[in-house]
């Protein structure tokens, strides 16, 4: 595994799903991290566990505001950001429980439920990277990770908000990517590969079903690789964790 020890990370709705699983790799490999989530109290305690390499914050990324006071203590206590690892959002579920067994068409979700999902999702990921790449080019250095999902589950029916959402906020990496291309910050999308054992699945799903979800450990080797040295120089990249052990080998080749 890399040697993160001299890396400083944000990783935004670190405390459960992949966000988690992402911010155990990176302190594994020695990094600080600086997680958050809209209660302090769980991004508190996300971090405890996690170790004294982390730190909780408070940080609602649909709000302008709260991104900047975020951001300000995140550079605070780890001095700078290296990687920026744009994950935040919300599923399914918020507008549909049952969406895997009781698919609903897009004129069943309400606008409030509609608005919630793109503002964590697209908003959130561009108030990040508003607040934090410019320092990361006043520093001379730093890394976007967006992450991202499968062009399948995009267009998923009954898929309203969440599939959109992926697609905006792919869309909205990519154009990241292209006003960075001239600059000493790289941005890059990472993605599972398939759908992942979190809470984001409904309860009512099968054991075979459950038995073909991805562990949100997935991530970690992926993650860990784009925040080391070997990753300096790669940009505008999407990565597929199911397939990246594939990916890095022809790469190396």
């Amino acid at each position: 595994m890399a040697d993160l020890e001299d890396v400083r990370a944000l990783v935004t709705g670190g405390t459960s799903g992949l966000g988690r699983a992402m911010a155990q790799a990176l302190v594994d490999a020695g990094a600080r991290v600086a997680l958050t989530s809209r209660e302090l109290e769980r991004a508190q305690a996300t971090a405890s566990r996690l170790g004294d390499r982390a730190l909780g914050l408070e940080l609602d990324v649909r709000d302008a505001g709260s991104v900047t006071a975020g951001v300000d203590r995140a550079f605070v206590w780890l001095g700078s950001v290296d990687l920026l690892v744009n994950n935040a959002g919300i599923g399914m579920r918020t507008v549909n429980p049952r969406f895997m067994t009781d698919p609903r068409p897009f004129w069943h979700v309400s606008p409030a439920g509609f608005r919630d999902v793109l503002d964590t999702k697209v908003t959130g990921a561009f108030l990040m990277a508003r607040e934090v790449v410019p320092r990361m080019l006043d520093a001379g250095s730093g890394r976007v990770v967006t992450i991202s999902m499968s062009e399948q589950t995009m267009r998923r029916r009954g898929f309203t908000p969440y599939g959109p959402s992926g697609a905006a906020v792919e869309a909205l990496a990519r154009v990241i990517a292209a006003d960075l291309a001239d600059t000493p910050v790289r941005a890059n999308i990472l993605l599972p590969g398939g759908a992942t054992a979190t809470g984001m699945v409904p309860d009512e799903l099968d054991d075979e079903a459950r038995s073909r979800l991805l562990d949100p450990a997935i991530m970690g080797p992926p993650i860990v690789w784009l925040a080391s040295a070997e990753a300096d120089g790669v940009h505008d990249e999407r990565i597929v964790a199911t397939e990246f052990e594939e990916w890095l080998a022809r790469r190396r080749r």
